[in-house]
């Protein structure tokens, strides 16, 4: 985890492919390369981009060193004059993509390297793996705290995580999704992101009894007083145990501000309201009930239908792995290889599955907003020279069946480009925002869906349409394909 160069974080095809560029100079042609996925994961209406920062420091600090060079020589399939080539290496080439945080959808580019094919080929790889884990994750805990109506979820993944990375990128992830803080205290320590806990039921059974364990606890903690109940007996012994610690505070003039029980096991729904009135009754209106126990979005989801008194949540295993899906996949594909004048020839690659159709050229995407309400309409490929004017017409329509077709009025409709520059000519020109601010914008962003969007089960799939000039010359494409 602490080593910062990475380069070799790729699949050995993406190194013969670059040795057979290198051997055929002509063929290291500048192109074009998106990074998109098709189907929105967990079968949900939506995904969350994130990653960007990672893949940022990634391309900073992409360089061969010694033991690279001395590992692929090693390898007996690459020549010297390739190996000296690497020796040197630098990327040169331009990167643009979406911001963290923003709501995305199928088949747009989320990340867009222009760049030699060389060195667009090599970081191809890393590319997808570090987007396609943390949007995975920053999807999934933005439907956990979509669940909770409101409540906090707190990250507790690690020790579930696959390996140490996923569980620290992954709870940056969680963070940038929603989550109000994380367990992993490396990932507080790197992110700035709130670390928060209580204690396991070791500690309980280390002490004695019961309330003796509390005790030491709240004496340790008096202003995060948050008390694990059912080690032994939810209502009979633990929360009546954490009530005598909770009158004692009080009598001791001990402000009772962060405090509570957490529930561990157990029928979640009908332990807190009952431990919800004990807690009443003895004068704890204010006290917080928090659970975890294997809790994913359509448990929470169930409690909350079912009037479970809990207001904070704690999430590992289902959120750190995605354990429902495990795979965002995102590809990466050739679109457009540059001419001699600097133009670009718009490249495709065809498929019996009309869905791995790719779109071609050199493109950005707009977001189309629905003036009145701020929520999204739509989202629009276009190619980087075309230019909208809010203040007319839009007439857009399903690229797959073009004779449906929405015509906005001018005026009624807002539009905003969501890629940007992350580096120009191999030097980066963009500051990634903290996670926490990436988590407040992110915030804002789900705000701009439509509750139809955001539910579970069968969600309204935003569109993604084409603009006339892409769908034309995605067309023309195909019927030359054709005739091969």
């Amino acid at each position: 985890m602490d080593r910062q160069n990475l380069t070799l974080l790729t699949d050995l095809y993406e190194l013969t492919m670059m040795q057979g560029y290198f051997k055929n100079k002509s063929q290291n042609e500048t192109v074009i390369f998106d990074m998109f996925y098709r189907t929105n994961p967990l079968d949900g209406g939506y995904a969350i981009a994130a990653g960007l920062e990672q893949l940022i420091q990634y391309i900073k600090e992409l360089h061969f060193d010694k033991e690279d060079i001395d590992y692929l020589v090693a390898l007996g399939i690459f020549e010297q004059d390739f190996l000296d080539y690497l020796a040197n290496f630098k990327f040169s080439g331009d990167i643009y993509a979406v911001p963290e945080g923003s709501v995305i959808f199928p088949r747009e580019p989320l990340v867009k390297v222009i760049a030699p094919i060389m060195e667009a080929q090599l970081v191809e790889t890393a590319i997808l793996n570090i987007i396609n884990h943390q949007s995975l994750i920053a999807t999934k805990a933005s439907r956990v705290c979509f669940a909770a109506r409101g409540d906090g979820i707190m990250e507790f993944g690690l020790r579930r995580a696959q390996g140490p990375d996923a569980g620290t990128y992954g709870a940056r992830a969680a963070m940038i999704g929603g989550c109000i803080g994380t367990s992993n205290v490396l990932a507080g320590q790197l992110f700035d992101v709130p670390v928060k806990g209580t204690h396991a039921h070791s500690w309980i059974m280390s002490f004695p009894d019961e309330y003796t364990a509390f005790k030491r606890y709240s004496e340790l903690y008096p202003s995060a007083c948050i008390l694990l109940v059912d080690t032994y007996d939810t209502l009979k012994s633990g929360v009546p145990n954490a009530i005598r610690i909770f009158t004692e505070m009080r009598d001791a003039g001990i402000p009772l501000t962060n405090y509570g029980i957490r529930l561990d096991s157990g029928d979640l729904a009908y332990l807190s309201k009952k431990a919800r009135r004990m807690l009443d009754a003895a004068g704890f209106t204010d006290a917080v009930i928090s659970a975890s126990n294997d809790l994913d979005e359509y448990l929470i989801d169930s409690l909350k239908v079912q009037g479970a008194a809990i207001t904070s949540w704690g999430v590992g295993t289902s959120m750190i792995t995605s354990k429902d899906w495990p795979a965002f996949g995102g590809v990466y594909k050739l679109a457009a290889i540059m001419n001699k004048d600097g133009s670009f020839t718009p490249k495709i690659k065809l498929s019996e599955n009309s869905e791995k159709v790719t779109n071609p050229g050199n493109k950005t995407f707009y977001r189309i907003y629905d003036k009145e309400t701020g929520k999204i309409k739509a989202d629009l490929i276009c190619m980087v020279d075309e230019v909208f004017d809010e203040g007319q017409p839009l007439l857009l329509f399903d690229p797959l069946e073009p004779w449906k077709k929405t015509k906005l009025a001018a005026g009624s409709y807002t539009l905003r480009e969501m890629m940007i520059p992350v580096f120009q000519n191999g030097e980066c020109c963009y500051t990634s925002p903290k996670v926490m601010d990436i988590r407040a914008y992110c915030q804002q962003e789900l705000n701009t869906l439509w509750d139809e969007t955001r539910r579970f089960v069968n969600p309204h799939n935003v569109y993604v349409d084409l603009s006339q000039k892409l769908y034309d010359i995605k067309i023309e494409l195909l019927g030359q394909m054709s005739q091969i």
